[in-house]
């Protein structure tokens, strides 16, 4: 490579997903729509379980972490790409991309340990419930919280620090609607060996690692579900690890599906859309699972906005 290519470039241009100005709006709107779903609904969680003291538990605690993160998640990204279709522009800074970038690695990795700092909860809760209290005191669930952010951040600078490290050419066009770290390196023109060599041992690690945590407490619960003698006392110990495996299976499910389709399709349309549904839809979601099937948060959702059970 010439060196007169390797040039510290200045922005990168986001594509988004289609180059039509007549569909413009209609992404807009969508997207727009989804975000504010996205919003009030993870805020009137969080503001459920800090107003209503029968919330006032462990499960809940992890649960209004989880609510504020994904307002964050999803506030990393869409309000730029709405800005951009705004102001027909498809630019963002390199520093903005790289912040950007920071940023997402930190809430979705909140996301992917908070999961599973959750299910360590309902294990507790159910193969020992009489030291429950004991176990799940104040103390170590604040602690848990911070492990939990302490990690993501030290993942986060790795990756960015990673990248900066790059050099990158003419080619500034990202096939996406954010900074996604995959498409980046792509465009570098500098070797990107140590760059892949991190993100897949990182991935194996902080992927596989939580992964492994939720199942092997899934499978005390579930054995201990199983030595309940009566079907009504089996039913009432699942139904409060209901609402969380549903979100895990959604989390994990439409992240393993961007994977496959950013790995088996080249193209852009697929690529970016595949990423719609572990970015907004998920975290959209999210509060929807936990108020439909959670007797506990409908109750104190229907307090919060003044009306009876």
């Amino acid at each position: 490579m010439e060196p007169k290519n390797n040039t510290r470039i200045s922005e990168f241009l986001l594509l988004g997903f289609s180059e039509d100005p007549e569909l413009q709006p209609l992404i807009f709107g969508l997207f727009l729509s989804m975000y504010l779903v996205t919003v009030l609904g993870n805020l009137l969680i969080i503001l459920a379980t800090i107003s209503d003291s029968h919330l006032h538990t462990p499960m809940y605690f992890f649960l209004s972490n989880l609510s504020f993160v994904d307002v964050c998640f999803t506030s990393t990204t869409i309000p730029k790409m709405l800005m951009n279709i705004q102001t027909q522009s498809k630019a963002i800074t390199y520093a903005g991309c790289i912040i950007q970038m920071c940023f997402f690695f930190i809430f979705v990795e909140l996301d992917n340990f908070l999961l599973t700092v959750m299910a360590y909860d309902r294990y507790v809760a159910i193969c020992h419930p009489l030291q429950y209290t004991v176990i799940m005191n104040p103390r170590l669930c604040g602690f848990l919280v911070l492990v939990c952010w302490i990690l993501s951040v030290l993942h986060a600078l790795l990756q960015s620090l990673m990248v900066l490290r790059l050099s990158f050419c003419k080619d500034i066009n990202i096939p996406h609607f954010f900074c996604e770290l995959n498409q980046v390196v792509q465009l570098a023109c500098s070797e990107t060996f140590l760059n892949d060599l991190v993100r897949y041992l990182v991935t194996v690690l902080l992927g596989g690692g939580p992964i492994a945590g939720i199942l092997y407490s899934y499978s005390k619960i579930m054995s201990s579900i199983r030595a309940i003698s009566s079907a009504q006392g089996r039913y009432k110990a699942f139904s409060t690890c209901a609402s969380h495996l549903s979100v895990v299976s959604l989390f994990y499910g439409t992240g393993f599906g961007v994977y496959l389709s950013s790995a088996a399709a080249q193209s852009l349309p697929s690529s970016a859309t595949a990423s719609v549904m572990y970015t907004v839809i998920t975290p959209m979601l999210n509060p929807f699972i936990y108020s439909l099937r959670n007797k506990d948060v409908k109750g104190a959702l229907l307090r919060l906005s003044g009306g009876k059970l």
